[in-house]
């Protein structure tokens, strides 16, 4: 296969991905060509078809489709007053498989300590906006428990002190240096029931 560079960089792509090395590339690429028909072939549409149409929603930070309002924060068929903030679209898909919270999220795409990451990337202009806008009761924190997460949570809740609102953050059973979408769905559940307020 090295001499085949369009095989080699494939791998080199896949590779990327997380919990896949070079060895786990290189077996998904051969059952990939194998299988031209049913996999390879549908796939590659399916990603061409991804990167034309699916984006991040400028409002809220989750995904969305191009061309179609955000079900996350554009659709008025559900009106809620909490706003969850989380640092990524798979703590985002891990709260929601818990069943256990019921509102509007806020995804943030990184914290602030992150190195490529600022205050503008973060959409926390757009969630103060959100906050008003849409007569929200409460915002709920459910960064990670690192120094990162923290670090993020404390600076919203400095620039939230204006708005009066009332800021809760998960509690209990959420373990330091433990990241949301690694957590199962009892310790979310508990996370979310036991949350505190917290004072400005």
């Amino acid at each position: 296969m090295k001499n085949i560079p369009e095989i080699e960089n494939l791998i080199k792509l896949i590779s990327k991905l997380p919990g896949l090395g070079p060895k786990s590339a290189k077996r998904m690429i051969l059952k990939m060509i194998n299988n031209r028909q049913e996999l390879l072939k549908p796939l590659a549409q399916n990603l061409s078809e991804v990167f034309k149409n699916v984006i991040r929603c400028k409002i809220c930070g989750t995904l969305k489709s191009n061309n179609s309002p955000c079900d996350n924060c554009e659709n008025k068929s559900k009106q809620f007053n909490k706003i969850c903030v989380v640092e990524n679209i798979s703590d985002q898909w891990a709260i929601e498989s818990s069943s256990i919270f019921q509102g509007y999220f806020h995804i943030l795409g990184g914290t602030l300590s992150n190195n490529s990451q600022n205050k503008e990337d973060l959409l926390i202009n757009s969630l103060v906006e959100r906050i008003s806008r849409d007569n929200i009761d409460e915002v709920i924190l459910a960064t990670s428990a690192t120094v990162e997460g923290q670090t993020t949570a404390f600076y919203i809740q400095d620039t939230l002190k204006k708005t009066k609102i009332k800021i809760s953050k998960l509690a209990q059973g959420l373990p330091v240096g433990g990241e949301i979408e690694n957590l199962d769905d009892g310790t979310l559940i508990s996370a979310f029931k036991n949350r505190k307020k917290l004072e400005a």
